[in-house]
């Protein structure tokens, strides 16, 4: 597959640089055996919302990651994630890689810029290296939707005030960013629904999902039958703003509002991918009742649309509440998450309604600095009003299992 240049600048933001002065690399390998579900993986064109099925079952490399960061000077650095997965085959690419500017100053405020592609910083549940999430295996519904269809290929601007400089408990950052790209995200919120899954999807991939029955008709006969999350197709700048605060590193809050501003009517007949009209609001609070447990909750609110008189007109919404407690070695996490689609257009032979709930149950053990092992059983219950249409349920329960042995490099 070809890379846009919005991609390409990315990568040159880091690759096209002077020597590097120092490097740190943070890599992790996880393998798991896995019971999947009967229900065929969004990933081979089914219905199930997991990462897994039963054509799955047995042993998988679940996760493959190496995180880089170049310094460059002592303002410089550069930072790449490299990302490898064997499901649905094997692919290896870049879920981050940019370039950051952070002066040393003497000043009380901080800041930094960053030019490439990376996540919005909106997540309380993935904070470690590479995106990756310390509780549970199987991200929230919201975090493996960001996973997918949400990156920015841009410019990122943050500046900080430091509670510790001011004598004062309480910490602000502020960021906002103007991108190109993300013009499709939506699509698989529209005609797949929410999905729960650890699978980041790198620069250059496309997202399979099965193909609902209004793909026969004229108005959606263009669109392709799978998603390139990251594609730049209206010519248009979307942009974020968010800001977190932070008390004594017990209470932290993250509010970000994120626009594509997608022109829902631009098409790219040769890639059959549509720019979405996508934006949302996501609020994200972590607290600490005390050293061994913590709470996390995450809700996002948001709109996508599509076509001609957006003919695909829809809100989304989601919230997940995770409760960890960690125990000497031991870490212990629940989440339960909600999430749904309504469908507010007029095209009656495209029906975008789903949704469901799921019940996230987790258990790692640290064995050393570089081994960790675990188990996580989630159950999963939802429904679609296009099912039907493709010859399913609108109604589905789904349960998967998974034990893992992660190493940390």
């Amino acid at each position: 597959m070809i890379m846009n240049k919005w991609q390409a600048l990315a990568l040159a933001s880091v690759f096209g640089l002077p020597a590097v002065a120092f490097a740190e690399h943070d890599g992790l390998v996880t393998v798991s055996a896995v019971r999947g579900d009967q229900l065929a993986s969004y990933q081979r064109k089914g219905i199930g919302l997991y990462r897994y099925d039963q054509e799955h079952d047995g042993v998988v490399i679940s996760q493959a990651m190496l995180s880089s960061r170049f310094e460059l000077t002592s303002d410089w650095s550069a930072h790449t994630v490299l990302n490898a997965h064997p499901d649905p085959e094997l692919t290896i690419g870049f879920t981050q890689a940019y370039l950051q500017y952070q002066p040393l100053t003497a000043s009380r405020y901080k800041w930094a810029v960053k030019a490439g592609g990376f996540y919005p910083k909106m997540s309380l549940e993935n904070p470690q290296s590479g995106w990756m999430s310390p509780y549970n295996y199987t991200n929230s519904a919201i975090n493996s939707w960001i996973g997918e269809e949400v990156r920015a290929f841009g410019l990122e601007a943050n500046i900080k005030r430091p509670g510790r400089k001011f004598r004062s408990n309480h910490s602000f950052e502020g960021f906002a960013a103007v991108f190109k790209g993300n013009d499709p995200a939506g699509t698989l919120l529209s005609w797949r629904g929410f999905a729960m899954h650890d699978r980041q999807t790198t620069f250059n991939e496309q997202i399979d999902f099965a193909i609902p029955h209004s793909f026969e008709w004229t108005q959606l006969d263009k669109q392709a039958e799978y998603v390139e999350p990251f594609e730049e197709v209206d010519g248009r700048f979307g942009y974020y703003v968010g800001v977190h605060w932070d008390y004594q590193k017990k209470s932290q809050l993250r509010v970000y509002y994120y626009d594509n501003n997608g022109d829902p009517g631009a098409l790219n007949t040769r890639t059959g991918q549509y720019a979405w009209d996508t934006r949302f609001l996501s609020a994200a609070w972590l607290y600490k009742f005390n050293k061994q447990t913590r709470i996390i909750v995450q809700i996002l609110d948001g709109k996508t649309a599509m076509g001609t008189n957006r003919g695909v007109d829809n809100d989304f919404y989601s919230h997940f509440v995770l409760l960890s407690h960690k125990l000497d070695q031991h870490r212990l996490t629940i989440r339960y998450d909600y999430f749904k689609v309504s469908d507010h257009d007029d095209w009656q032979f495209d029906p975008n309604q789903s949704r469901g709930e799921a019940l996230t149950a987790s258990w790692r053990y640290q064995l050393s600095t570089k081994w960790q092992v675990g188990a996580e059983y989630s159950v999963l219950s939802s429904d679609a009003q296009n099912r039907p249409g493709m010859g399913f349920n609108e109604h589905n329960s789904q349960q998967q299992l998974q034990l893992s042995a992660s190493w940390h490099f």
